[in-house]
């Protein structure tokens, strides 16, 4: 009798587990914690040729993957917001670009894996340079005989034989069958699972860019263009918005990058000015009259307070800035 109950009681705690390991499963995965960086378009005025504004924008490429930044916002100093313009402006092929528009061109090329490039960039004279530049080399720019849980790749126009779908070029020796239908010329992300087979019967499937961050993926930045410094916080793409902005300047407050202490975050935001700093962004944008730096950012800090040149441009403060905040970064990603 007593054997009877006990296996009972077994059999009941073997179907609570079953019950409890499938809910887990079946539990949203929350979106990882992000940190996105927002830069002054005009640094690209300051630049006097063509191969300078590139190797220029290629130095902020670098920064963001090197220190795994999600999101690069590139403001201009416009009085009003008008984010649309340049969108529409990006894909002309003819437009002599300046500023914002040709660093947002630029980051984008980079970001996007080198197979993918020829599908997603027409030929355009601002990128005649970027053979300059070293690669990024991120996680996802993958080589053709390295297998990887997910890949990058864009749609084709050819559909898989015998099935329906669509045909994806992900940057191996064949293209491979998702099981959705999708229009050509889309970037899309697929995961890969673990059957090796490029073969059509082997259906994969498109899911969310964010889903190799849940799996602790870095996956390079995504690239968004702002007006003005305030359309930078308005239009944030992410729910609930940034919960922590830090603004960087040499009249910013100096601590020491031991001390410092970034409370827990989903969203932080780390800004650089231009050439006249975020003062006079902050100056210049129309939605923002009459408030002061402390009223925009949460910590207003200066990274180098021990600078020997009296200038340190904004490409140098992105690397010096960001190394400053790994410490911090990282311990306020442990209390989340």
């Amino acid at each position: 009798m007593m054997n009877g109950r006990a296996n009972e009681s077994k059999h009941h705690k073997k179907k609570k587990r079953k019950r409890r390991d499938e809910a887990e499963q079946e539990k949203p995965k929350e979106t990882p914690p992000t940190v996105s960086i927002a830069i002054s378009g005009s640094i690209i005025d300051n630049a006097q040729s063509l191969d300078l504004a590139t190797l220029l924008a290629g130095q902020i490429a670098r920064a963001a993957t090197i220190f795994r930044i999600d999101e690069v916002v590139v403001f201009d100093n416009k009085a009003t917001s008008s984010d649309v313009s340049v969108e529409t402006r990006l894909n002309d092929d003819d437009e002599n670009e300046r500023g914002a528009p040709f660093l947002v061109r630029i980051l984008r090329y980079l970001e996007t894996p080198q197979y993918l490039r020829k599908h997603l960039f027409p030929i355009h004279k601002n990128l005649k340079c970027v053979g300059l530049l070293p690669p990024l080399d991120a996680p996802h720019h993958l080589r053709k005989h390295e297998w990887s849980s997910f890949r990058e790749g864009v749609t084709l126009e050819r559909s898989p034989s015998n099935t329906t779908g669509t045909l994806v070029d992900v940057g191996l020796s064949k293209s491979v069958a998702v099981e959705q239908v999708l229009e050509p010329g889309i970037r899309v992300t697929v995961a890969m699972g673990t059957n090796r087979s490029l073969g059509t019967d082997c259906m994969r499937e498109v899911v969310s860019s964010m889903s190799p961050r849940e799996e602790g993926l870095y996956w390079g930045y995504k690239v968004r263009y702002a007006s003005n410094i305030s359309s930078v916080f308005k239009n944030c793409p992410f729910k609930g918005g940034y919960d922590h902005i830090i603004g960087t300047s040499e009249h910013g407050l100096k601590i020491k990058s031991s001390e410092l202490i970034i409370p827990a975050y989903r969203h932080l935001l780390i800004a650089f000015g231009g050439l006249g700093g975020l003062e006079e962004s902050i100056e210049e944008d129309g939605e923002m009259k009459g408030k002061h730096v402390n009223d925009v950012f949460s910590s207003y800090l200066n990274t180098c307070p021990l600078q020997g040149s009296r200038t340190i441009r904004t490409e140098e403060a992105v690397f010096i800035s960001l190394q400053y905040f790994q410490e911090a970064i990282n311990k306020a990603g442990e209390k989340i």
